[in-house]
């Protein structure tokens, strides 16, 4: 028998699912036999995603157009969800907003809280439930190199990740013990639609590329609480956190960050 069926199926739910990383997610583990259930706000998008994939690996796959960040966020997935047996959570949703911190709404703040931090904690919570019970199972939190010290004109974003970098570590500890397998995903920069819409200057760190960090996550679950794709990356994250004390880190991102994100005119593109 499929051994991802087995351990992880018959149903993923992929969060953010409709391009970049998510689809990327999607197309791995519809390959690896699952059947999926994709979220993510662009109904047409997930729609086509949809179709191809049905075509392709003559799975299920049932589509849910829905903001990761809404208020009722486990209602509508818990009634999507009905009567399925879900057995893999891959949540890949984020939000950032990237510039200096007071010079956006607090409402956009909150709405990285919200898409990134509830999001996750509402589907581990309510998929984590069903799968310690059945004692198997598995959830990957996609977090960021930005999770492991604060980030200058991403203040927001990077606390953000850095509470699914800790999440999931506890889960990993916690859940193991009841069969769940549990990781989060450290990703570096990465070639998407949403990096590239951010509209980042040129830079010499390398992209990663999205089917590259899917099945990297994956190949992780059951085996470490936490993983780094790509060797530049996993050397960084090394330097950073075992090397520099925090505040020589923090500086370092702060220039990375501006330099990456500034205009011409020395301002934040927004």
């Amino acid at each position: 028998m499929n051994h991802w069926r087995e351990r992880y199926g018959p149903y993923a739910l992929v969060a953010g699912a409709s391009v970049g990383l998510g689809e990327a997610f999607a197309r791995r583990l519809a390959g690896r036999g699952l059947n999926l259930i994709l979220i993510a706000r662009r109904p047409d998008v997930l729609e086509h995603l949809a179709a191809d994939l049905r075509t392709r690996h003559a799975i299920e796959v049932r589509t849910l157009a829905a903001d990761l960040g809404q208020p009722d966020l486990r209602e509508v997935v818990e009634r999507a969800v009905a009567g399925l047996t879900v057995g893999l959570l891959v949540y890949n949703a984020a939000y950032s907003v990237i510039g200096p911190f007071v010079d956006y709404p607090l409402d956009e703040q909150l709405r990285v809280l919200d898409v990134n931090c509830r999001g996750p904690l509402v589907l581990s919570h309510l998929l984590g439930k069903a799968m310690a019970e059945r004692r198997r199972g598995g959830i990957v939190l996609m977090t960021s190199m930005a999770a492991s010290q604060g980030g200058p004109w991403l203040a927001s974003y990077a606390a953000s990740k850095a509470f699914n970098l800790v999440l999931a570590e506890g889960l990993w500890d916690e859940l193991g013990r009841r069969g769940v397998d549990v990781v989060a995903c450290r990703a570096g920069a990465t070639r998407t639609p949403g990096y590239a819409a951010s509209r980042p200057q040129s830079s010499r760190v390398p992209l990663l590329e999205p089917d590259h960090v899917a099945r990297v996550a994956l190949d992780a679950l059951g085996r470490k609480s936490s993983v780094v794709p790509g060797a530049f990356y996993r050397f960084s994250a090394f330097v950073m956190n075992r090397l520099l004390s925090r505040r020589v880190a923090v500086r370092i991102m702060g220039r990375s960050t501006r330099r990456l994100y500034a205009g011409r005119d020395g301002r934040p593109r927004y």
